[in-house]
């Protein structure tokens, strides 16, 4: 299975794409692992939140094959601890998919085009975090799950 983490707009801190490089590298010792940028939406200051939301929708969907299982990061998704995470990537694993799909949206979260074809809606926490923490905060928990699946001892209960 390859998990795919696809997200709006480049990533601009330094610090952040170090941190995310850093977990990036250390995934690919579990799985496939590829984060897609998606670029921000031209003139997007002349369009009102739901066309901006329906344009980043018709670019993330045209990136999802329809046997890929497609993960919303929402904040009214499913909170999860690590552990309940490692166990659904092994969910998924065991279901034999193709790709696992998980996505960042916009500024104002996603269309009702992409509700309508999303799998599930998983909340990182109740808090808000920028677009670009969240990627990073993302890519560990990526990493921290396959280490608990994994037995190894990164991850501490």
């Amino acid at each position: 299975m390859k998990l795919k983490l696809l997200v709006i707009g480049k990533t601009d801190a330094d610090y952040v794409k170090q941190g995310i490089e850093v977990y990036s590298k250390r995934l690919k010792h579990y799985c496939q692992f590829e984060l897609i940028e998606i670029p921000d939406i031209k003139n997007s200051k002349n369009l009102s939140e739901r066309e901006q939301k329906e344009k980043e929708g018709e670019v993330i969907l045209s990136k999802v094959e329809n046997s890929d299982c497609l993960a919303l990061l929402d904040e009214n998704g499913k909170e999860n601890n690590s552990v309940e995470f490692s166990n659904l990537l092994q969910k998924r694993m065991n279901q034999g998919l193709k790709n696992l799909v998980f996505v960042v949206g916009g500024p104002y979260g996603f269309s009702e085009k992409v509700y309508q074809r999303a799998n599930e809606k998983l909340a990182l926490s109740r808090m808000t975090f920028s677009h670009q923490m969240v990627r990073l905060f993302f890519v560990e928990q990526l990493y921290r799950g396959f280490t608990i699946l994994k037995g190894e001892p990164y991850h501490h209960n």
